[in-house]
Parts: structure tokens; sequence; C-alpha cells
């Protein structure tokens, strides 16, 4: 594997670590924030709906601080595969833009972030460069985690509903 995959994944990696939950000190109670479950139900639905109303049945997937899906919902015609897309865009939305501080995964793409040119990091499971993937964030920037779109005729779409979804919803996120 090529040194600059090491890199990439090393700094990822380490921001993951660096956004891990708070612990204060000495005390084996760790805190973490994340979206109650009602509120990563109300933006994914909020980002099916906006794609609906815009003519595309899509899936929304959303992410904990901890990568793990937190909710998915499916639109009533979505293409079987969406919902693991729906899940890759959030995933790397979230482990990528924490590292590279960017809000979505056009933001990473356009960055050059990716990896190197053979696409390696693309191999690694869960981990998809495609639009449609946006990093959830409070107010003061807190990150609580991902939210991955799939289905409409292009990744821009997808990311379009994404981002529409969480200015409907972010306002929440106290």
């Amino acid at each position: 594997m090529p040194r600059s995959t090491f890199v990439a994944m090393g700094v990822a990696c380490a921001a993951l670590v660096a956004a891990s939950p708070a612990r204060a000190a000495g005390s084996p109670i760790i805190t973490t924030q994340k979206l109650s479950w009602e509120l990563a139900e109300r933006l994914a639905a909020t980002a099916v709906r906006i794609c609906a109303a815009r003519g595309w049945s899509v899936t929304a997937a959303v992410v904990d601080p901890s990568g793990h899906e937190q909710v998915i919902i499916k639109g009533d015609t979505v293409p079987l595969q969406s919902l693991s897309v729906s899940y890759r865009k959030a995933y790397t939305a979230y482990a990528y833009g924490l590292a590279f501080d960017k809000d979505t995964t056009s933001a990473l793409i356009a960055a050059k972030v990716t990896g190197p040119e053979n696409g390696a990091l693309n191999t690694i499971p869960q981990v998809l460069f495609v639009p449609g993937g946006a990093l959830i964030r409070r107010a003061d920037r807190t990150i609580l985690g991902g939210v991955g779109v799939s289905g409409a005729p292009g990744g821009d779409k997808d990311e379009a509903c994404a981002v529409d979804a969480l200015k409907e919803v972010s306002p929440q996120f106290r």
C-alpha cells in the first residue's frame, strides 16, 4: 500500500481519536454528544421528504459520533443499493469531514483529500467518496455525526437534499 494511503488513514484515525467522547480527569465515565433518535429520525425523514418533493425516491442515513448507523429512512421506491450507499456517504462525510474539516463529501472531493489516485481509500469498508454526504454540526461547529442520501439521479442532487435537510433541522441541535 502506498505511503500516502497510510498517511491519509493515519490523519483520519487521529481526528477520530481527537473527537472522542469527553472524559473528566480521573473519571471512568465517558460523555458524548449525539442527536437523540427522534431528532436523527426527523433529519433523515426531512431529507427523504425534500427529495420526494423534487421527484426522487431516496434513502437517508444518519450516523452517530461512533460512525454507526443511528437511523435509516427509505423512500417508497428506492433502488436496492441506496441503503448501503447512503450509509457509506454518511460515514465518509463524518469520518473524513471530521479529519479534514470539510462539511460535505463534495467538499472532500474538491479538496482532493480522497487519498491516492489509485482510489485505495475507496477500498476501506464503509468509505465512499461520492457526493451525497454531509457532516452534522451544531452552530458552534461541534460535530454530531453525518447524514448521507442516495437514490436521486446524481450525487449532487442527493447532497442538496442532505444539506437542505440540515438547514431545516439544525436549529434544533441545541
